[in-house]
């Protein structure tokens, strides 16, 4: 299975020490070399930076370069930044199975693109119905206690969907 990554879910799932889970849902993951640049060279001790050197060197995280001179490059550079762009021309030049991308921009783009894609609570919703984890509700919490934005309907929806009812942390 090709999965190529952009950076939002490297970092969400890394800020709530849920990384590894990534290494237990898929066998490799490809990210762009702008992706590896907005984490390791630009995260410098952030969250998701350590993981993903941790996970190139491990030999399951591959960085690939892009073909920049594709239209379609081209006009996702105009509408999103550069790792979710760059992320969504990989994928499509890969003819990648899955794409992981968090912003709905990139997500909107990615299903005009015919790309299957999935976010963070994708992930943890997977994990959760793979036997990674027990339950999805305390990584969602984790998640709304970092920068990462949840809608209330989307929060109970997402407990929903795995069988778990929202209650108070």
């Amino acid at each position: 299975m090709t999965v190529v990554s952009d950076t939002s879910v490297l970092i969400h799932l890394a800020r709530i020490d849920r990384f590894n889970l990534l290494r237990h849902l898929f066998s490799e993951i490809t990210v762009p070399e702008t992706v590896w640049q907005e984490t390791v060279s630009g995260g410098k001790g952030q969250p998701g930076a350590p993981e993903l050197q941790s996970a190139r060197a491990s030999g399951w995280i591959e960085v690939a370069s892009v073909n920049t001179e594709t239209g379609t490059w081209r006009l996702l550079h105009q509408a999103l930044d550069k790792g979710e762009a760059d992320a969504l021309a990989l994928a499509s030049q890969r003819g990648a199975d899955l794409v992981l991308l968090d912003e709905s921009a990139a997500r909107n783009r990615a299903e005009a693109l015919g790309l299957r894609k999935t976010g963070t609570i994708g992930l943890l919703l997977r994990a959760k119905r793979e036997g990674l984890i027990d339950r999805v509700q305390p990584a969602l919490d984790a998640l709304r206690a970092t920068s990462f934005w949840i809608d209330e309907s989307l929060y109970r929806h997402a407990l929903e969907a795995v069988g778990e009812r929202s209650e108070e942390t």
